[in-house]
């Protein structure tokens, strides 16, 4: 209850009347208790209450005035709680808390009214008395323990995310703060190589060092087990976001000393800006976004809601993909690779299409890049493998013999990391009864740079199936001209970007005449990418390029369309008199 000091004139609304006869029934209740009445003339007043009302009310302090506590209690907001009760019994509040002190000397009290029976007609009723100080201060003790580091003292995630939240509530200083949240790169491999000890004191001398680095007001918190967090205030909006993360990163430059040794720490920092309304844990989301951002941009990074709705929508075809795949919702397009000097069709490539129920098609340039981040380019790797030959196996059914014909699979570089390739094309070709020189595997530069020796063995395996090997996208990569010696590739496609700028652009062209000669110093066939006009074709074919695709020939089409057109290219062939009919063309494959 609250305590305060007896006025002069001690008000009337509370008397100290002695013990009565409820004395003796007050003393056998296990809580401090006392019966209050109200007398004819308005007054409020103790009949009785039990010794454990008196110690409570007084903390145990004899020198306090029991009187002068109730009488002041009376005149606020206990006497017009215990007033309204006993006016109102069926309806008034039976119950209230209140707290006495401040700081470290607060207590906690909860009271509770009762109605008791009156045979004069007043108004009667059981004060009962609860100190809760204990109670509370081990709840507040607990709580403070949730809401803080207990290695570096510093407020955890929890505590931050509530301060966000706090001023992203208020409109007067929502628009004007930031968060930026720091990474430290590498942490894990300290932990490993010099122990946890070591760790620890990183992150303690860390966070001491980015408090002596704040301006007033400013809050810093551990956020992670090697992330902190800086709520801040703003002047200049995102450019002084930014500049503040400049200044951060200055100011973990510097290394460390720890255990003799000087430690050097990198982190990725990443920015949100608040704005009123938005939940803390969403702005604190928005900042760790940033830190991915920064992980690959290598600066610090402000969190774009463009790039976040970007990241979302790869999750979400991450997600619909793998559905997809386990639907076998997805199909296969091929697109003719044409015989530059004849015009035969001597092969397709095959490309992976995705029809959306509900988005409609989706490019493989948007769904391939989150296959290989998700690690389903396995997945969808094996099942174009499959796929492409099945319908190879299928053209030959349809004709009634092998034809003239090879399809070629693309590989992703993390295939050639993570898959046992040889055995993928080894089972595609088992089962649909085709020998390996029908299919020619198409592989990017990057494929042999991320691990040049295993892409070697791979290599080898595939071509001891018979198969081709094609290096997909050349001129574009950072590949070594010894690799090209060394490797067993047959064939160089020449990217596109080179292609179509050949005839306008001298450089180019150059290009184009340097990988030819280099392919046929090697004894590698070359197919130009992204051929769409007749004059490319013609020019392609006098430098000596053997086959071409692209627009010009035909787009990628479906199974049956792809067959046709292959037909319809024979025919025409064979009434120019370009090919002959014997049936020596046509080269049976064990089928």
């Amino acid at each position: 209850m609250p305590h305060v000091p007896a006025p002069a004139a001690p008000p009337a609304s509370l008397v100290d009347p002695g013990v009565t006869g409820d004395h003796e029934l007050l003393c056998a209740l296990p809580i401090a208790a006392a019966v209050v009445s109200r007398t004819a003339d308005g007054t409020l007043g103790l009949d009785a209450w039990n010794p454990r009302f008196v110690e409570t009310i007084t903390g145990g302090n004899p020198h306090l005035d029991r009187c002068a506590i109730l009488r002041a209690a009376a005149d606020g907001p206990i006497g017009a709680f215990i007033d309204r009760f006993l006016e109102h019994p069926g309806t008034a509040p039976d119950e209230m808390e209140r707290q006495d002190g401040s700081g470290v000397r607060t207590r906690y009290f909860r009271l509770k009214m009762a109605p008791l029976p009156d045979h004069e007609g007043r108004g009667r009723g059981l004060l009962s008395l609860v100190e809760e100080t204990q109670e509370r201060r081990a709840q507040q003790h607990l709580k403070d323990q949730m809401l803080q580091c207990s290695l570096t003292g510093l407020p955890n995630r929890l505590a931050f995310t509530d301060a966000i939240e706090a001023i992203a509530s208020d409109p007067a200083r929502a628009e004007g703060y930031a968060v930026l949240l720091i990474d430290l790169l590498r942490f894990s491999r300290i932990n490993q190589s010099m122990g946890s000890v070591v760790g620890d004191e990183l992150l303690i001398s860390f966070a001491s060092r980015l408090v002596g680095g704040l301006r007033e007001g400013d809050m810093l918190a551990r956020v992670g087990g090697n992330e902190f967090g800086i709520l801040f205030s703003l002047k200049g909006g995102a450019s002084d976001a930014i500049a503040a993360a400049e200044r951060v990163a200055r100011l973990i430059e510097e290394p460390f000393t720890l255990s003799d040794l000087d430690i050097r720490v990198d982190g990725a920092i990443g920015l949100a800006l608040l704005d009123f309304g938005e939940d803390g844990e969403e702005i604190f989301r928005h900042a760790q976004f940033a830190v991915k951002q920064a992980k690959a941009n290598r600066r610090p990074t402000l969190y774009e809601p463009e790039q976040a709705i970007a990241a979302r929508r790869r999750f979400s075809i991450e997600t619909e993909l793998r559905r997809a795949l386990e639907r076998d919702e997805l199909d296969l397009a091929y697109q003719p690779l044409v015989e530059l000097e004849t015009g035969r069709v001597t092969g397709f490539e095959a490309l992976a299409r995705w029809h959306h129920p509900d988005r409609g098609n989706i490019g493989p340039s948007e769904f391939i890049p989150v296959a290989e981040e998700s690690g389903l380019i396995l997945d969808l790797g094996r099942w174009a493998m499959d796929r492409a030959a099945r319908t190879l196996a299928s053209w030959d059914d349809a004709e009634g013999d092998a034809l003239p014909l090879s399809l070629s699979v693309n590989l992703s570089a993390i295939q050639v990391a993570r898959d046992d390739v040889s055995a993928m094309v080894d089972g595609a070709l088992r089962a649909h009864r085709l020998g390996g020189e029908r299919l020619t595997i198409e592989l990017t530069e990057s494929a042999i740079v991320q691990d040049p020796m295993r892409a070697t063995r791979v290599f080898e395996q595939i071509k001891g199936l018979d198969a081709n090997l094609a290096m997909d996208d050349f001129g574009t990569g950072y590949s070594s001209l010894a690799y090209l010696q060394r490797l067993p590739i047959d064939l160089l496609k020449i990217d596109q970007r080179f292609i179509k700028g050949m005839l306008s652009d001298a450089d180019s062209i150059a290009i184009v005449r340097a990988i030819l000669g280099l392919a046929h110093a090697l004894g590698m066939k070359t197919t130009a990418e992204g051929i769409e006009s007749c004059e490319l074709a013609t020019t392609l074919a006098t430098l000596g390029c053997a086959h071409g695709q692209g627009f010009y020939f035909s787009r990628a089409v479906d199974a049956r369309r792809a067959l046709a057109f292959w037909r319809a290219r024979e025919e025409m062939a064979l009434r120019e008199g370009r090919i002959d009919s014997s049936p020596a063309r046509r080269v049976r494959h064990g089928r």
